[in-house]
C-alpha cells in the first residue's frame, strides 16, 4: 500500500470529490496542507484578504453552481474568523467545507499561541465539526464530511487539523477509495396520496416554493406540478428565482419585507398551502396567527426538525424535495380527474400587473426604485445577481425580475453585512461565462471591501451597484417608525467628496478597479454599459434620495406601502 502524508491524502480526496477552487489565507498552522495543495497542482487557490471574505467567497461559489465551497485558514483568529460564514451557510443550508490549521496536539488545552478550540466553537453553526487527532483518520473524516454536507439538509462542516497531524505519514491508496453513498429520503405512498387528495379538493390552493427546492435542483418538477394542476405559485425570499418572474402562475413573493403585494394577496386568499423546502422564518411569516388563519398546510422538508417548528401542518412529509415532487406528479398523472383551470389560477397575471409597485420615478436625487427598473431592463435573464442585508436587499427582493434558479444569490437567514462582495467574486469564479452584478448599500459595501483587490489580482470582472443614501437605511427606517429618532445612522460627512464622505470611485481606482458616480436617473443605463464593457471590477456609485422608505410591516396583511 502506498504511503503519503495525511494532507496529500486530503488533497487527493478533495479533488476526487469535485473540488476545483479553494479560497483562503495560508498561515503557519496550515502550511502542510498548502504544501500538498501546491504539489498536487490541480486545485486552484485564491489568496483572500480576510478569512471572513474567504468563507463568503466559498459560499457564493457553492450557491452559484450547486456544489461544495471550500475555504482554508490558519489556527486561532484565522479559524475563528470563519464563524460568521459558517453560521450563514448553516442557516441557508449551503454545503461548505472549512479547513483550519491548529497547533500541535501536545499544546491543545494549554492556551498555546493560536490554539483556540475551534471545533467546539463551531459546533452550533455546523452540521459537524472535527478536530482530527490521528493522521490515519484524515481520509475517513474527509469522506464523511462530504457525505454529511450533501445528504439530507445541506450544510457546512469544519475540519480542524493539528500541525503534527497534517505532517503525519499514513497508508492510503487513492485508487481503491471513493465517495461515500448518499441516500435520498422519499415520501411514502400514503403521504403522496393524501397530498393529492388535499390539492384536488381545495378551492384556492397555492404552492409555496422555498429555498430548499432550489437546493434540491427540483425547480423543474415544482413548476411542472403547478402547471399540471394549475395552482398559483408564491415563493419565500430564498425561493426567489425558482420559477420565472413572468410565469403565468407566479403570483409573487410572500413576506413582511421581501414581498410583492400580489404574492401576499394570493396567499391570504388561499385555503391550502403546499410548502416545499420552506422554513417559515419570521421575516417570511410575520404575525404567525395572520399567516396561518383560514388555511391548511402541507409541509415537505428534508429536515424533520423543520416540520412543526414554526407552524403545525395538516400533513408533514420528511422527504427530499425532488423525490417528493416526482412522486406527487406521478400520482396526479395516474388519476383520471384533474383540477379545473378556474378563475383562481387565471387571475394571477392580472393581479400581478394591477398590484405592481411603481418604479418609473424621474426624481433627482434618484429614487431607489428607479435603479431596479434600469437593472431589470438592461440585464438579461442570464445575469447572476448577488445582494445582502439592508434596504438594498429588500428593494431587490421586491422589485428585481429573475427568471432562472441560482441566478439570484442572497444570504437570507443570517444577513451578515459584507457577504455580497466576496460572494459575488465566488459566483463569478464558479460561473465565468455569466455576467455577475452585486447590488449593495453604501454601508454594507464597507464591511468586506478589502476583498476587491482579490478580484483585481485574479482578473475576476463583475459589476458593483452601490445604492448610496448616506444612511444605515434599514436601521434609519426602524428608528423613524418604532423609536421616533434618527441617531447614529448617518454616514455621509462634511468636507470630503462633496459632503458624501467615502469615495467609492477612488477606492475602486486604489484597488486597480474602475468606477464612476451617477446622480441622474438618465445616466444609469450608460453607466451600466461602461461597467459591462470594462472587463474589470467596476463600481457604480448611485446617489439616492436619502430618506425613501421601503414597504414593510409586522404581518402580511398589513404591509405599509411607500411611494
Amino acid at each position: 500500500m502506498p504511503k503519503m502524508t495525511a494532507m496529500d491524502a486530503a488533497v487527493s480526496i478533495l479533488y476526487d470529490e469535485g473540488v476545483r477552487h479553494i479560497f483562503g489565507i495560508p498561515g503557519a498552522g496550515i502550511l502542510p496542507f498548502y504544501q500538498s495543495l501546491k504539489n498536487h497542482g490541480q486545485i486552484k487557490h485564491m489568496v483572500c484578504r480576510h478569512e471572513e471574505g474567504a468563507i463568503h467567497m466559498a459560499d457564493g461559489y457553492a450557491r452559484a453552481i450547486g456544489t461544495i465551497g471550500v475555504c482554508a485558514a490558519t489556527s486561532g483568529p484565522g479559524a475563528s474568523n470563519f464563524i460568521t460564514g459558517l453560521y450563514t451557510a448553516q442557516v441557508d443550508s449551503i454545503p461548505l467545507l472549512a479547513l483550519t490549521g491548529q497547533n500541535v496536539r501536545a499544546q491543545l488545552g494549554r492556551e498555546a499561541f493560536q490554539a483556540v478550540d475551534i471545533a467546539e466553537i463551531a459546533k452550533p453553526v455546523t452540521k459537524k465539526s472535527y478536530c482530527v487527532k490521528e493522521p490515519a483518520m484524515v481520509p475517513w473524516v474527509f469522506r464523511e464530511a462530504f457525505k454529511l454536507m450533501r445528504e439530507g439538509r445541506p450544510g457546512p462542516v469544519l475540519i480542524d487539523l493539528p500541525l503534527d497531524v497534517q505532517k503525519g505519514e499514513i497508508v492510503y491508496d487513492p485508487e481503491s477509495d471513493g465517495p461515500l453513498t448518499i441516500s435520498r429520503l422519499r415520501p411514502n405512498s400514503r403521504q403522496v396520496k393524501k397530498t393529492v387528495d388535499m390539492l384536488m379538493s381545495a378551492e384556492r390552493p397555492v404552492m409555496l416554493l422555498g429555498g430548499g427546492v432550489i437546493l434540491a435542483n427540483a425547480c423543474e418538477e415544482f413548476v411542472a406540478l403547478a402547471e399540471y394542476l394549475q395552482i398559483p405559485v408564491v415563493t419565500s425570499y430564498m425561493g426567489k428565482s425558482g420559477i420565472p418572474h413572468c410565469h403565468p402562475l407566479m403570483a409573487g413573493h410572500v413576506g413582511i419585507q421581501c414581498n410583492t403585494p400580489s404574492g401576499n394577496r394570493t396567499f391570504l386568499e388561499s385555503d391550502l398551502v403546499l410548502a416545499v423546502g420552506a422554513r417559515f422564518n419570521d421575516r417570511h411569516t410575520g404575525d404567525i396567527k395572520v399567516y396561518t388563519a383560514n388555511r391548511k398546510f402541507i409541509h415537505i422538508d428534508v429536515d424533520p426538525g423543520q416540520i412543526g417548528k414554526n407552524l403545525t401542518p395538516e400533513l408533514g412529509i420528511c422527504s427530499d424535495a425532488k423525490e417528493a415532487l416526482i412522486a406527487i406528479l406521478d400520482e396526479v398523472r395516474s388519476r383520471s380527474a384533474a383540477r379545473s383551470t378556474d378563475a383562481w389560477a387565471k387571475k394571477v397575471p392580472d393581479l400581478c400587473e394591477q398590484l405592481a409597485r411603481k418604479v418609473d420615478y424621474d426624481d433627482v436625487p434618484i429614487k431607489a426604485q428607479r435603479v431596479f427598473k434600469e437593472l431589470n431592463e438592461f440585464f438579461d435573464e442570464e445575469t447572476v445577481f448577488v445582494t445582502c442585508i439592508g434596504l438594498n436587499q429588500i428593494w431587490s427582493g421586491q422589485l428585481q425580475k429573475i427568471s432562472k434558479p441560482r441566478h439570484y444569490l442572497d444570504c437570507g437567514g443570517a444577513g451578515p453585512l459584507g457577504w455580497d462582495l466576496p460572494a459575488a467574486i465566488g459566483a463569478k469564479v464558479a460561473r465565468p461565462e455569466k455576467q455577475v452584478v452585486q447590488v449593495v448599500g453604501d454601508f454594507g459595501f464597507q464591511f468586506c471591501m478589502e476583498e476587491l483587490p482579490v478580484a483585481v489580482m485574479y482578473g475576476v470582472p463583475f459589476v458593483i451597484v452601490v445604492l448610496n443614501n448616506g444612511y444605515l437605511g434599514l436601521i434609519r427606517q426602524a428608528e423613524k417608525y418604532i423609536y421616533d429618532m434618527n441617531f447614529e445612522v448617518q454616514i455621509w460627512y462634511d468636507g470630503i467628496n462633496n459632503g458624501r464622505g467615502f469615495d467609492f470611485v477612488k477606492f475602486a481606482e486604489a484597488c486597480g478597479a474602475t468606477g464612476e458616480r451617477v446622480e441622474n436617473p438618465d445616466q444609469i443605463k450608460d453607466a451600466l454599459k461602461r461597467a459591462v464593457a470594462a472587463k474589470t471590477p467596476y463600481i457604480i456609485d448611485i446617489i439616492l434620495e436619502q430618506e425613501t422608505d421601503c414597504s414593510m410591516g409586522v404581518s402580511i396583511d398589513a404591509v405599509r406601502e411607500f411611494v
